[in-house]
């Protein structure tokens, strides 16, 4: 090797691979990236050279190290050679940024990841390389970024499936370090869908390969975490723009396709639940129809999947609500969600939860049981809202009728309202009306819940009682009996126009042929 110290470079052989300016039969290996290198500038006299160069960076300017022979021999075809250079260099960078940074900027690493990618080194050699990198790569961020530019993250990868398990690890190291950086490309974990897969499979063969596969995976889940959650917000509060968001594309495919690529049994159960959720919102804003296979074959049985027993109870509430939201309207999705997986057993399940601890249970199983309940209310009074078939097989669940009962006298208003919110579903059907509400007097504690609860129950209870007034309903006199039309009257008179207009509606289908009850009402007027 020669060396020019005069001019603070160092010139290594034509065959090296670095950052370099071809000058005859030998490199310039340039240190610092603004020297003007090129044959004209060569050829001026010394002082203006020197002029050009200027003082170096505090950070490069270690004419010591450029001038250590290992970096010729790290370009060495001879592997021995090439060991001990690749050995002195990690040796050298280790504690020492100011290294790092010089290593770096002279072009060492494209070298390391030539003999990364070259089947005639010996492993030993990739496994020294590899660490290296590592080395490197605990730095600053600024060292993180350089290598992330160099393409160092593919090779690594590549390295995974190497059946060398020190080499396995070592690049697991390595990607370790780098991914606890934002500057990470964490969408390289997603280019093979058996990466994150394959990257599971290797954490029980050592605990460091434990900590490095939860690092890289954190970093890659939390980014699309941040993704799904932002779409999610954003289709909520800004529907008149969602035609933009599904029209969006990455790599090719839409936003809706890339949503649909998250609910994969494969993936984490909060991604996929993330994943649904933004799409049922899509779907409600119009953006993607019923008919969509994206919503019938990819987000419904994702949904009732996360339904199961088996499952977070937060995950199965949330899932259960969402499944809500997303069959509210439709028909035919209301009865595909029906006879999909067992979902009405399942949906009954929760309201047969149990505490662990009882007579006696904490508030958060108190919290838990009210949770899965006023879910399941919701996720029947959806299913229940059009098709008389799928209301008697709702209430044909063992001891129903009984939990809406207990429902409307809960002590937590969100149960009471989805309660309310079932029975109004499950009222509009003329033959249970004359049958099982009958036989549950299901007016009673509705006709308690209507006195000084919230305006949004008092709307859906109203509605339900409606529903109870209706001539062939056999609850119809006790119900006036226990002096529903004061009651009737006083909602005429509320601020709100949804309880005027059901106690106005109310009022006339008592009245209706009822000579008596139009003169009492007549009376309670004046």
């Amino acid at each position: 090797m020669l060396h020019m110290a005069r001019f603070g470079l160092t010139v290594v052989r034509l065959d090296a691979l670095a950052t370099r300016h071809e000058i005859g039969n030998f490199l310039l290996v340039d240190p610092r990236p603004d020297i003007e290198s090129d044959l004209t500038k060569l050829a001026r006299p010394s002082d203006q050279i020197m002029q050009s160069v200027g003082p170096l960076n505090d950070v490069l300017k270690v004419d010591v190290e450029s001038s250590r022979s290992y970096i010729d021999e790290l370009y060495s075809p001879e592997p021995d050679k090439c060991m001990e250079a690749i050995v002195c260099l990690k040796n050298s960078v280790i504690g020492s940024n100011r290294q790092k940074g010089s290593v770096i900027t002279q072009g060492v690493v494209p070298r390391l990841l030539q003999l990364l990618g070259d089947a005639s080194f010996p492993v030993q050699i990739k496994v020294e390389a590899t660490i290296t990198l590592g080395s490197l790569a605990k730095g600053t961020e600024d060292h993180v970024k350089s290598l992330v530019g160099l393409g160092v993250v593919p090779v690594l990868i590549n390295g995974l499936v190497s059946e060398e398990a020190k080499l396995v690890e070592s690049s697991l190291c390595c990607l370790r370090t780098i991914f606890e950086y934002p500057c990470a490309p964490v969408d390289l974990i997603y280019r093979d869908d058996h990466l994150p897969l394959h990257l599971l499979n290797l954490v029980p063969h050592s605990v460091s390969n434990q900590v490095s596969v939860t690092t890289i995976l954190k970093a890659a889940f939390l980014s699309s975490f941040i993704c799904i959650y932002c779409i999610t917000l954003y289709i909520t509060k800004q529907y008149q723009y969602l035609s933009i968001n599904v029209g969006c594309s990455f790599g090719g495919k839409s936003v809706p396709d890339l949503l649909v690529c998250l609910m994969a049994r494969d993936k984490p159960s909060e991604m996929q639940m993330a994943a649904a959720k933004c799409v049922t919102y899509m779907h409600r804003a119009g953006a993607l129809s019923a008919e969509d296979p994206k919503i019938l074959f990819k987000t419904l049985p994702c949904l009732v999947r996360l339904c199961k027993k088996d499952r977070p109870w937060e995950e199965r509430v949330s899932a259960a609500e969402t499944l809500a939201y997303l069959t509210e309207v439709d028909t035919e999705l209301q009865r595909l969600a029906s006879i999909s997986n067992h979902l009405v057993p399942t949906l009954a399940e929760f309201l047969r939860y149990q505490p662990d601890t009882p007579p006696d249970p904490s508030q958060k199983q108190i919290k838990i049981a009210q949770d899965l309940m006023q879910a399941a209310f919701k996720a029947f009074a959806s299913l229940g809202a059009n098709d008389e078939d799928i209301r008697k097989k709702i209430i044909d669940t063992d001891n129903l009728m009984d939990h809406i009962v207990n429902g409307l006298q809960d002590s937590s208003p969100e149960v009471c309202l989805s309660a309310v919110r079932c029975l109004h579903s499950l009222s509009r059907s003329v033959q249970q009306l004359r049958t099982t509400f009958q036989d549950h007097s299901v007016w009673r504690p509705l006709m308690q819940l209507l006195q000084g609860a919230s305006d949004d129950i008092l709307t859906v209870a109203s509605s339900t009682l409606c529903n109870l007034l209706l001539e062939f309903s056999p609850s119809k006199e006790p119900i006036l009996e226990s002096g529903a039309v004061d009651l009737l009257c006083g909602l005429t008179r509320c601020k709100e126009p949804a309880l005027r207009l059901n106690g106005i509606w109310a009022l006339m289908v008592t009245t209706f042929a009822n000579i008596k009850m139009l003169s009492i009402v007549l009376d309670l007027r004046t």
